[in-house]
């Protein structure tokens, strides 16, 4: 589903099995699980956040970027086999319901990254909340918007929609699911 130009991903809108983002970098640096790559646009603006966040003395990069269909097909069975299909639909997207396949999500942690609980903790995570937005990014899974998201708090999980749409989400404290 295409919303103001975004495409939107979720549980409720799922992406075709052989969906490729097509506007895109080929195996960009530092991208893990990357064949194809993150959409151009966001890159370069992940470069600039990146840089802002250097010149403050932070060292974020990106541990997780696009994924295939197949990819995240097989993490979400990992998780089901050891956690149950509702713990993990808590957690991970089912295959086709991923951000990470569209090339406009990015997991992004600090240099200390060790767990998901001490980028929640870290300096990085707190510069990026309250910046993202600047260079197009939201927090996509947010702290105590659970409910509204059907996901868990994820302080590494930013999702690229543009500095307009993503600056109406910083300052109204809303999800990009309220939003659209």
């Amino acid at each position: 589903k295409i919303i103001d130009g975004i495409l939107i991903v979720n549980k409720s809108y799922p992406l075709p099995k052989d969906y490729v983002p097509t506007n895109t970098y080929k195996n960009a640096a530092g991208l893990n699980y990357c064949t194809t790559c993150i959409d151009k646009e966001a890159y370069e603006k992940y470069k600039e956040m990146k840089a802002d966040a250097t010149a403050l003395g932070l060292n974020i990069w990106i541990q997780s970027g696009y994924r295939s269909y197949s990819l995240q097909e097989s993490l979400y069975n990992k998780y089901v086999n050891r956690d149950g299909k509702v713990a993990a639909d808590t957690y991970s997207a089912r295959p086709g319901h991923s951000e990470h396949q569209t090339g406009y999500a990015l997991d992004i942690v600090d240099k200390n990254y060790t767990s998901k609980d001490t980028f929640t903790t870290s300096e990085a995570f707190n510069w990026m909340k309250d910046n993202a937005y600047k260079f197009g990014f939201i927090l996509r899974y947010q702290e105590e918007k659970e409910s509204v998201t059907g996901t868990n708090f994820e302080s590494w999980h930013y999702r690229y929609v543009g500095t307009k749409v993503a600056k109406y989400i910083y300052e109204n404290n809303i999800t990009f699911d309220e939003y659209y």
